[in-house]
């Protein structure tokens, strides 16, 4: 346990900080799962427009360094490369 007000500040901000990372890793999530079920759905053109909307969601939370830069961008590629290769 934190003895210092100092410390004792900083635990607090911590678990405030770590709850709203958590939110924001939730919505990076509910993102990628958008545009999953409009890849299974079959329907290219919805895939497309899912994929265009939810990309600045991705960005967005990389921005924020949620997650790293990278793994944004492999995120985007491989969706992308599952869109292209519908029929």
């Amino acid at each position: 346990m934190a003895n210092t007000a100092q410390a004792r500040k900083r635990a607090r901000q911590a678990t405030k900080q770590r709850a709203h990372n958590a939110s924001l890793r939730s919505t990076l999530r509910t993102a990628i799962k958008k545009i999953l079920k409009a890849i299974q759905t079959g329907d290219k053109t919805a895939a497309k427009t899912s994929f265009q909307e939810n990309v600045s969601v991705i960005d967005r939370i990389a921005d924020k360094k949620i997650i790293h830069k990278n793994k944004a961008s492999r995120h985007k590629q491989r969706l992308n490369a599952a869109i292209k290769s519908m029929a």
